[in-house]
């Protein structure tokens, strides 16, 4: 089957609850339009369908290694050469670099067209624009005059070199080196893995970002510094130069994300690449963070953009298997699988996360954008810190929910679906790395009790649960087909509540007993908060229907939608409350010798 951009639902949610002609009041964004933007999602669609899900399947097949060099997927490299030139790589990249300068919630709709219609190719911009974010904020006016328009443009691309054999997420134990050549450059040498697109034949040049320490640096986080490797050196005139001592030696075989070429990248080999300073010594790793938070909401989205792939497949083929009469039908005849209640019980479990995940995902990119242009400190300030808080919950539930719904999606499909001819498979071996990398859900669980929840208190959890509770107090008046869904949220919410108290309650005096129920706590947040986001949907849908000329089918769906996600979603709350308030003694009772 090929894949449609969902158009209706993503423009419902930028103007219905992300709030775009807002946004597009916000300061530097005012070129920056409704009309205008209706037409980049509709150019964008066109590429997604025509150009980048096509050639999805070939990318599947693998890369091809040999002497250092990688040779992509067939049609990957001519893809994305259209891709350049249609400008969609500078699409949030700032205007003084020769970026568009859109806000992250535009680029985000599109960024989502683009991991539904193909995963492994999408990585390739999305590490581009993160390193350029890195590189603006604290690189010299140099350093940025000679990578950061080449980088927008899409000539050069970008990557992040930051886990190591020995290291793994524990960051502390980078052991790459920096030596001061004492002409401005570092001779850097060590080996880093597990580097998505760090080798290529899409583009002219590839700018490596590099953690590594110089030998007198203090130990742990605090003595890593970050540099620029560029696969060639560039010349003073902006020319290609040499060949730097950066090269990849092999590249790994993978469950999934087939067309992405991950590379082992080996940095010295032949006396030391040539690497270039970014801001200060030893501040590396928080300058790598200032693009953690772009990067791990858009793995969110990669994780919410394959299920709505894997779903749109599952769809189709409900649509065309034929079997089995149809329960309760006169007719003898064997009907589509769809008419079948569990079959539909799968279907409809997909689409109302997704609906659900895409709300969030879009409402946190609103918060992006307002946090770091809002005219006003205070609301600058409330938005950075919902942006912290809802990060790992839109990174880490959406990815999780990613490897259900595309199982779902292989389900759907029987015996047909564990074929790989029919496709459904490659989407549930593309989404096992959504929940893995730019932080494991176990990371993004404890940042988010820790560092998000008992480092203010409560305080941004609580403020946006009541917002929760306000949006359900709304449905009271919102008519008969609400009222089991106010209920189910209104109970859900209390339960959020009951959690966060029980985290803040422990975390200080034994941090074990809410860790060990941190990654159910932060489900438990995605499906209360998506819930929320249903809840303000089905508002707007309601009020939509009574107007002239309403998309009755369109906003029905959504209502029933809704209701869906209230009566098979929000009641798994019930379950998860009951494993964080009273299961952390057994995860940590058994003795380790006993495993």
């Amino acid at each position: 089957m090929t894949y449609q951009v969902p158009l209706k639902d993503i423009r419902f949610v930028l103007s219905e609850l992300a709030e775009l002609p807002a946004v597009c009041t916000l300061p530097g964004y005012e070129d920056c339009n409704v009309e205008l933007v209706d037409a980049i999602l509709d150019e964008a669609a066109k590429f997604a369908e025509g150009v980048l899900a096509p050639i999805n399947r070939n990318g599947d097949k693998g890369n091809t290694w040999k002497d250092y060099q990688v040779t992509t997927a067939e049609g990957f490299a001519d893809a994305y050469h259209q891709f350049r030139d249609s400008g969609w790589v500078g699409l949030r990249a700032p205007q003084d670099v020769g970026g568009q300068g859109l806000p992250a919630l535009v680029a985000m709709a599109t960024e989502e067209m683009w991991c539904s219609a193909n995963l492994s190719f999408s990585l390739a911009p999305l590490l581009t624009l993160g390193a350029i974010e890195a590189i603006h904020h604290h690189a010299s006016e140099d350093l940025k005059a000679t990578y950061l328009p080449r980088m927008a443009s899409g000539e050069w691309t970008g990557t992040m070199n930051l886990t190591e054999p020995n290291a793994g997420s524990d960051l502390a134990q980078v052991r790459t080196k920096a030596v001061d050549n004492g002409d401005g450059t570092y001779s850097i040498t060590g080996q880093k893995i597990f580097i998505t697109w760090g080798e290529h034949d899409m583009a002219d040049n590839i700018v490596h970002l590099v953690l590594a320490r110089l030998p007198d640096a203090p130990a742990g986080v605090k003595g890593i510094s970050l540099f620029i490797v560029p696969k060639y050196l560039v010349n003073a005139d902006g020319t290609l130069g040499a060949r730097n001592d950066a090269r990849c030696v092999s590249i790994e075989h993978k469950l999934g994300i087939h067309g992405s070429p991950t590379a082992v990248m080996s940095f010295g080999d032949q006396g030391g690449a040539i690497g270039y300073l970014v801001g200060e010594l030893n501040k590396g790793l928080g300058y790598m963070f200032t693009m953690m938070n772009h990067a791990r909401l858009g793995v969110g989205v990669e994780g919410m953009a394959i299920s709505e792939r894997a779903y749109q497949h599952a769809v189709a083929y409900a649509r065309d298997r034929v079997q089995s009469r149809e329960l309760g039908s006169p007719n003898p005849a064997s009907a589509a699988i769809i008419k079948h209640p569990d079959v539909r019980r799968m279907l409809m479990t997909m689409r109302a996360q997704i609906e659900a995940q895409r709300a969030l995902a879009y409402y946190t990119a609103t918060a992006l954008d307002r946090a770091a242009t809002h005219p006003h400190p205070e609301e600058k300030a409330r938005n950075q810190a919902l942006v912290n808080f809802l990060i790992p919950i839109v990174k880490g539930w959406n990815t999780e929910q990613a490897n259900e719904i595309t199982s779902l999606g292989v389900q759907v499909h029987g015996g047909m679906g564990f074929i790989e001819e029919t496709g459904a498979a490659q989407y549930y071996r593309d989404a096992r790395i959504t929940a893995i990398y730019e932080g494991t859900t176990g990371i993004q669980a404890l940042d988010l009790i820790g560092r998000k929840l008992a480092s203010e208190n409560g305080a941004t959890a609580r403020a946006v649960l009541a917002e929760v509770k306000a949006v359900a107090a709304r449905l009271a008046d919102a008519g008969p087909e609400l009222q089991a869904f106010q209920a189910a949220l209104n109970i859900a919410v209390d339960q959020a509540s009951s959690c966060v108290d029980f985290v803040l309650a422990h975390f200080a005096s034994n941090p074990r007993l809410p860790a060990a129920g941190s990654v159910p706590f932060l489900k438990l947040m995605g499906i209360v908060l998506g819930g929320w986001q249903m809840a303000r949907a089905a508002l707007a849908a309601q009020a939509k229907l009574a107007e002239d000329g309403a998309d009755v089918d369109f906003l029905t769906a959504k209502l029933i939608t809704a209701r869906f996600y209230g009566e098979h979603l929000l009641p798994q709350v019930s379950g998860l409350t009951v494993a964080i308030l009273h299961g952390g003694e057994s995860v940590l009772a058994l003795d380790e010798a006993a495993f």
